[in-house]
């Protein structure tokens, strides 16, 4: 299954159960990757968060119920997930912009999210630097920290991860320890095909087999393994935000390749992250679908 279609497997799953208590570790598994890999590949895709695309669509169902039946509002507040009328009066305003109340007793103009078909839309005329690249095994050193895609608040936890590698030391003290190559990465470790809700994500560099972690990092061995290395050319982070949507709206689709899912990472080398001309390269395992 190509993540083309298990996106669009995971949104008939959402549709057909959007008035229930929706798990996304079982969304996860309709498009048979992990939930942080599906929300991450869903928000490159789609443009918005997993959350956010239930939630409107949950209101715009809502909205269509109330101005079109006889249902209380709060019946409607309880059958689309909220827990008090208030908590949905307040989510209606944000996005109708008019209460439950004045929707069906008044009428007036109600906003409408339509539900997704994921599709792939060729172009043309743009062009990606990647390679193909079979990598032996290597060892990295890395500091790392568990992270979670519960509330989607990886987006914000791991931005934070790398401020704070930067202003305590980590940084300076992974260099030290740098082989033959002076790329910092930033590893997630996705869980591959598990439900697991939480995952590593390691800030690291390529050390020496024989390297002895010191106290709060650890020594790793990525694996051999068949990579997609993307160049990307641009100012941190907006240019390697485009790149990810490319490789996943364009690139990947277009190729006989399957990413598996365990880990992506991006390299930064030395230099100045808001040049224009700022080199960095993301590098996706994969095999033949």
């Amino acid at each position: 299954m190509n993540w083309i279609t298990g996106i669009q497997n995971a949104i008939d799953y959402i549709e057909k159960h959007i008035t229930d208590d929706l798990d996304y570790n079982e969304i996860a598994k309709q498009a048979m990757c992990s939930p942080y890999y599906f929300q991450k590949i869903f928000g490159i895709l789609c443009g918005i968060t997993v959350g956010e695309y239930i939630r409107n669509r949950r209101l715009t169902l809502a909205g269509n119920e109330l101005t079109k039946t006889n249902v209380k509002v709060i019946d409607t507040a309880l059958k689309y997930g909220y827990e008090s009328p208030e908590s949905f009066t307040r989510a209606f305003i944000r996005f109708h912009g008019i209460t439950p109340s004045d929707a069906k007793h008044i009428g007036g103009k109600l906003r409408s999210f339509s539900r997704f078909k994921v599709q792939i839309i060729l172009k043309g005329g743009n062009s990606m630097n990647y390679e193909i690249v079979s990598k032996e095994s290597f060892t990295v050193l890395e500091k790392v920290e568990q992270h979670t895609v519960e509330g989607e608040r990886n987006k914000n936890t791991i931005p934070n991860f790398w401020d704070r590698a930067h202003k305590d030391g980590t940084i300076e003290t992974l260099l030290k320890y740098a082989s033959s190559c002076n790329y910092v990465f930033g590893i997630c470790y996705g869980n591959g095909h598990t439900d697991c809700e939480q995952f590593d994500y390691g800030i690291a560099v390529q050390c020496a087999a024989d390297t002895i972690a010191p106290e709060g990092y650890r020594v790793n061995i990525i694996p051999a393994r068949t990579w997609m290395v993307s160049e990307c050319i641009g100012a941190m982070p907006d240019a390697i935000q485009q790149l990810w949507h490319e490789i996943c709206s364009e690139t990947l689709p277009a190729l006989n390749y399957m990413p598996t899912y365990e880990m992506d990472i991006e390299a930064y080398p030395a230099g100045n992250m808001t040049a224009a001309d700022y080199k960095s390269q993301i590098w996706i395992p994969i095999v033949n679908e």
